[in-house]
């Protein structure tokens, strides 16, 4: 079996030049279901504590962000089930069908989180928001990997994850007039966590989009009349040593991933209500006055970390056809485990967000990136999206671990320090995953300058 041959790149001019009406097409229909992806995702941790103070009926903050971390932890395993099921489909019936039905499922269960009676409905409504939300990110990027040229391929793929951060700061800006609203007595405390929900359910009518106008990649096409082995096999993506090694290298840099952004960096944002409600409190505002206040900042919080984010994001793309898919894998794991500890120790007062939350965004980000970068180059196109899949959401069952850990690292083991102490120390011992990316990085392939294999 051959190595694919090296592509030699046209430096002369601009990655976009030559890309034509298409192409475009294909990225913005990508990046629209990501960034609406990344909408509910962020509108859960904006909504995530308020929604844990009334569904468990508590004040108390360890119940709130042990809970809180709980339902994360099933909204992730939802994430990988569906990103496990759905890759296999993105395979065997196409990346464009699979799309749709992956927006669908997470903009309705989204809307649905908004009637939630208790933590139960409500987290099994998250876990089915997760089907959806997991699925749609491989059959996206296997989409735009496919039917991009060579040379601008990275760069579209880094492009497609930093537009990403629109949804994201979309979220935040909700929450910020959430967040009004709640302080004019507009909405009450226990409406605006479920009107951002409601929110969520906006991106269904993306699928029209999707229905009218987008047709499967021509490589994949191609693949299913020549027939060349299975489509979408787990025992074909198992049955053969190359395969496999790549499958599990991109297992453990996602699991890294995965850990640090949900089992960490979300988790600054409860850390900063917790350091700004104590000041609030001293100031005698009264309970709305306060929820509303911590919406508007967890808003700006989002805003800020989202700037920091599309930087990494689109940076990776440039960084890593210069220095190679490897070395920009270690660099980016070096500042996110130096810049979240950082943040998680230092960060005190509103003054310290606006700097340390878009550095910890910068630098936690820019690896999704990569693997939107380095994933598809590690597969054949029948098996593309099930390996990117695999890589992506089986991390995710074990990534689930991390906002669980964090939250019994709160609650039980760290219980007894003052507020915010015990959120601190949780994250700076979470800070230790991304070792593991560092140490499996040597036996990673390096895929700078190679084309998508094939065989």
């Amino acid at each position: 079996m051959n190595s694919p041959a090296p592509v030699a790149p046209n430096i002369s001019a601009p990655w976009w030049r030559g890309l034509e009406r298409y192409h475009w097409f294909v990225i913005i229909v990508a990046a629209l279901g990501w960034l609406f992806d990344c909408l509910d995702q962020q509108l859960f941790n904006a909504a995530r504590v308020p929604a844990m103070r009334e569904l468990l009926h508590t004040k108390d903050p360890g119940a709130i962000v042990e809970y809180g971390g709980y339902a994360a932890s099933i909204f992730l395993m939802g994430w990988a089930t569906g990103g496990l099921v759905f890759g296999i489909l993105g395979d065997r019936i196409g990346r464009a069908k699979t799309m749709l039905w992956t927006i669908l499922i997470y903009s309705l269960f989204t809307g649905l989180s908004a009637v939630s009676k208790g933590f139960w409905d409500f987290a099994f409504y998250r876990f089915l928001t997760g089907l959806g939300v997991g699925g749609e990110f491989a059959v996206g990027v296997a989409l735009v990997a496919e039917v991009i040229p060579d040379r601008a391929r990275p760069y579209a793929l880094g492009l497609l994850q930093a537009l990403s951060t629109v949804g994201n700061i979309a979220a935040a800006l909700v929450s910020i007039v959430i967040g009004n609203l709640e302080q004019s007595g507009t909405v009450s405390q226990t409406q605006g966590w479920r009107i951002m929900f409601l929110v969520g359910a906006v991106p269904a009518l993306l699928v029209i989009l999707i229905r009218r106008r987008l047709k499967e990649p021509e490589r994949w096409q191609r693949v299913v009349q020549e027939k060349r082995g299975s489509l979408g096999s787990y025992r074909e993506l198992f049955g053969h040593p190359r395969w496999r090694k790549h499958a599990i290298i991109g297992f453990l840099l996602a699991f890294v991933g995965v850990v640090g952004l949900w089992g960490i960096l979300f988790f600054s944002i409860d850390l900063i209500r917790s350091v700004l409600r104590q000041s609030l409190v001293a100031q005698g505002l009264t309970p709305a006055a306060i929820s509303g206040k911590l919406g508007v900042w967890v808003g700006i919080t989002l805003i800020l970390m989202n700037i920091g984010a599309f930087v990494g994001l689109y940076g990776f793309g440039p960084v890593t056809q210069r220095i190679g898919r490897k070395p920009a894998f270690a660099l980016a794991f070096l500042l996110a485990m130096l810049t979240t500890a950082e943040g998680f120790w230092f960060l005190k007062g509103r003054a310290d967000i606006f700097w340390l939350i878009p550095l910890m965004g910068l630098c936690q980000f820019s690896l999704f990136a990569g693997y939107a970068i380095y994933f598809p180059e590690l597969f054949p196109t029948r098996l593309r999206s099930t390996g990117i899949s695999f890589c992506y959401n089986v991390g995710r069952f074990v990534a689930a671990l991390g906002p669980f850990t964090l939250g019994v690292l709160t609650s039980k083991v760290f219980r007894g320090y003052p507020e915010p102490m015990p959120l601190r120390y949780a994250g700076l011992t979470l800070c230790g995953v991304f070792l593991i990316g560092l140490i499996t990085l040597p036996f990673a392939p390096e895929t700078k300058g190679m084309g998508l294999p094939e065989e």
